[in-house]
């Protein structure tokens, strides 16, 4: 497989691979408010992957921000993942943390991992198995291997350096209001704004119920270009939104600013636009 999700209908008939390793991806306290009514429940045979405190640099000050490959392949090995997996990640939102999480695999060079569309809800919505989260969570070491693949972020100062060579479009996953500097950033000591030169592609357009739009409509939604694509978001999640929903359409090279919103715009030194 190529495309970077799955059907709900794909897992199911999958379910017994025995290279299947089935991740969900938790993010306590989104930057969105969202809740989850399934707080307590999980997929049959899930694995927990906390992004915020085991697969996130938690010695930064930036929230959720890439973690070494030391780090992520040492926490990889503990959830029993192998250099062969076959990796599906699903979220309690539908669509919102999984995302993240499939882009730390690819960054981290393991090719077999993919979103499993409308994550948990559309699995219940199917009567498929679930279970209670189990208290403890305990696997046999696997073998993962982590081969960082530096092409797949951008730092801050590549991205000044793109505000004046425009090689690249830079697309910000953030709601309308906030792209346009209206009322306050979640984060306290945040400017309000953008990244001078970039467009607003909020991350709520592209997905529906849960689930991505098609393909045939997000390339009526998405503008099309030949060039890179970078994009950003209030801390690199919901990036990673509008990251795959263009790599289902176009094999354009995408990156994500890591440190995103909350590193540029509290940078007072950094341009902005309202």
């Amino acid at each position: 497989m190529t495309e970077p999700i799955v059907s709900t209908a794909w897992l199911h008939a999958n379910f017994e691979n025995p290279e299947l390793i089935l991740l969900e991806a938790v993010l306590k306290d989104n930057q969105s408010n969202l809740k989850s009514d399934f707080e307590n429940y999980q997929i049959k045979g899930a694995r927990l992957f906390d992004i915020k405190n085991t697969f996130s640099d938690n010695n930064n000050p930036l929230p959720n921000t890439l973690p070494s490959a030391e780090q992520f392949e040492t926490e990889a090995k503990k959830l029993g993942i192998n250099k062969n997996s076959t990796i599906v990640i699903y979220d309690k939102l539908g669509i919102y943390s999984s995302p993240r999480a499939w882009w730390l695999f690819k960054i981290m060079g393991h090719k077999n991992v993919f979103v499993l569309d409308g994550g948990f809800p559309a699995w219940i919505a199917e009567g498929y198995a679930t279970e209670e989260i189990p208290t403890n969570q305990n696997y046999e070491t696997g073998d993962f291997e982590a081969k960082f693949v530096p092409e797949l972020v951008k730092t801050k100062e590549q991205i000044v350096e793109n505000i004046a060579t425009k090689e690249a479009v830079l697309i910000d996953a953030r709601a309308e209001n906030r792209f346009k500097g209206i009322g306050d950033e979640p984060r306290a000591g945040l400017r309000s704004g953008h990244i001078p030169g970039s467009i607003n592609i909020p991350y709520t357009k592209l997905i529906r119920d849960g689930k991505f739009l098609s393909k045939a409509e997000l390339i009526k939604t998405l503008p099309i270009s030949e060039k890179p694509l970078l994009f950003t978001c209030g801390s690199g999640v919901t990036a990673c939104i509008d990251f795959i929903a263009y790599e289902l359409i176009c094999k354009n090279p995408k990156s994500v600013y890591d440190g995103s919103w909350t590193e540029w715009g509290q940078l007072e030194h950094l341009p902005i636009e309202k």
